[in-house]
């Protein structure tokens, strides 16, 4: 048998949000750390992300006088996923998300106890549809999370091994006992598998998120590069059970958008989304928890619907919201356009009828202080605007395709539990393999709740997962001859 020098407390693989968590909470138990990174830097598509972090009762909600609870999180939590989700696991989850994000205020991330506006803006924001603020934005978004939590690791002496990806695990005896990399073996008391998802790996979304199909060439992916599904060539070899199939994050786009917004831009605030018949059915500004789903149901194309003063009106400097790149869209016909709704409805194949009535009944509400119909003035306020946008009434008119396009992260991953132990298929615990972040599923469902959700997910879980394997590896080390 190996003696201890040889072997390392716990190996983490994937340097990304939940990766660094784990390694960081291990570490601070005492814990030998090593993390290996398959790609040439750390961060993964936390680092990518806008850090959104959801988390109730915390001591941010508390300084804007904001009553909030676990418990209410996780009725709201489950609600919204229709309770397909295991209980036990999503309680441990939303128990640990206010401990988790004090945990990383005490590391140095800065997040004002002051109203936000947007998910690029410091401090509380509305996440999704939760009946209380529960969007924390943390200074410098994504990147400063992952700044913070990299200063942490170098702080406990947490080697980072880049470029390393992982081949394979160690199982001896049904047991894992480290992991190969580049054909040298690891060997570990414990590990955690903290490699993303699988949003770069073509094969896999078709086997395992076929929905992401649906997009056809309007599908483009924002998740990190190293998102190859790594996690589950881990999981069949020791029998791990893989819950989640075809959940994940499609974010509603036009067709032109590439990039995430704050690259691509954002539309302009005088549009209406538009069904096959012609009508409005959503709230323009509704969360990406609910939007992807709504238009889902309509059972065909829909279109943002905006004029020229919509188009005049979009700042410069974005890549694809511009309003000169609109109307190169428009001049090579992709955006379809016309002198008249009329017209429009025509290009569009909806009823005309239907059309202008949706604009007309639409410009004699929210551009006079409220939307009576889908509530939309209370979204812009949470996003603080206080003026009403304008009437769509100035031609030519636009209209561009919208679907859930934009590819966020994948759910599909290796069962855990509450304590982040991966299960495997007849419902018991794997010796020694913890999971976290995608690669560790269950926590996020069918509907994302909102944003947040995942990098939320991604810290609080690899927090678990890193202080279950430090105790993993003091039990192991105890009983080791």
């Amino acid at each position: 048998m190996s003696t201890e020098e040889d072997v390392v407390d716990v190996v983490v693989v994937g340097g990304g949000g939940a990766g660094l968590a784990a390694a960081v909470s291990a570490a601070e138990q005492g814990a030998s750390v090593l993390l290996l990174e398959s790609q040439k830097e750390l961060g993964g598509s936390t680092q990518l992300s806008a850090g959104l972090f959801t988390a109730a009762g915390t001591s941010v909600q508390r300084g804007l006088g904001v009553e909030d609870s676990a418990e209410k999180f996780f009725q709201h939590y489950m609600d919204l996923n229709q309770w397909l989700l295991e209980p036990g696991l999503v309680k441990a989850f939303c128990d640990n998300a206010g401990p988790t994000l004090e945990w990383l205020l005490e590391l140095g991330v800065e997040i004002p106890a002051v109203v936000s506006a947007s998910a690029h803006e410091p401090g509380l924001c509305r996440a999704g549809v939760e009946d209380v603020w529960r969007g924390h934005v943390p200074k410098d978004q994504g990147y400063g999370l992952v700044q913070t939590l990299d200063a942490a690791r170098k702080k406990h002496g947490v080697e980072a091994v880049l470029n390393a990806r992982v081949q394979r695990l160690l199982v001896e005896d049904g047991e894992v006992r480290g992991v190969v990399v580049d054909d040298i073996e690891v060997r570990a008391h414990a590990v955690v598998v903290a490699s993303g998802g699988f949003a770069q790996n073509p094969a896999l979304l078709e086997q395992l998120y076929p929905t992401v199909l649906e997009a056809g060439d309007d599908l483009f992916v924002v998740a990190a590069e190293g998102s190859q599904g790594d996690h589950l060539a881990f999981g069949e070899q020791v029998d791990a059970a893989v819950v989640g199939h075809d959940w994940g994050l499609l974010m509603p786009t036009v067709y032109f958008q590439r990039l995430h917004h704050w690259q691509s831009g954002f539309p302009p605030r005088s549009r209406v989304h538009v069904n096959p018949q012609g009508r409005r059915f959503m709230d323009e500004d509704a969360s990406y928890a609910v939007s992807g789903g709504l238009i889902d149901l309509q059972g065909g194309p829909c279109h943002v619907v905006f004029d020229e003063k919509a188009r005049l009106s979009l700042p410069a400097g974005y890549a694809h919201w511009d309003a000169e790149h609109v109307l190169a869209e428009a001049e090579a016909g992709r955006t379809l356009r016309a002198d008249s709704l009329e017209e429009l409805a025509g290009l569009m194949g909806v009823p005309a009828d239907a059309l202008v009535a949706t604009v007309e009944r639409w410009n004699t509400q929210l551009p006079q202080g409220e939307d009576p119909d889908f509530l939309r003035h209370v979204s812009l306020a949470a996003k603080g605007v206080s003026e009403p946008p304008a009437p769509i009434a100035d031609g030519p008119f636009y209209a561009a395709r919208i679907r859930p396009a934009e590819l966020v992260c994948t759910h599909a991953g290796l069962q855990i539990d509450g304590s982040a132990a991966v299960v495997d298929r007849v419902g018991d615990t794997v010796p020694g393999l913890f999971a976290a972040g995608e690669a560790g599923a269950g926590v996020l469902g069918a509907r994302y709740v909102g944003g947040g959700n995942a990098v939320a997910n991604a810290l609080t879980m690899g927090r678990i997962a890193g202080l279950g394997a430090a105790r993993a590896a003091v039990a192991r080390t105890t009983t080791t001859v």
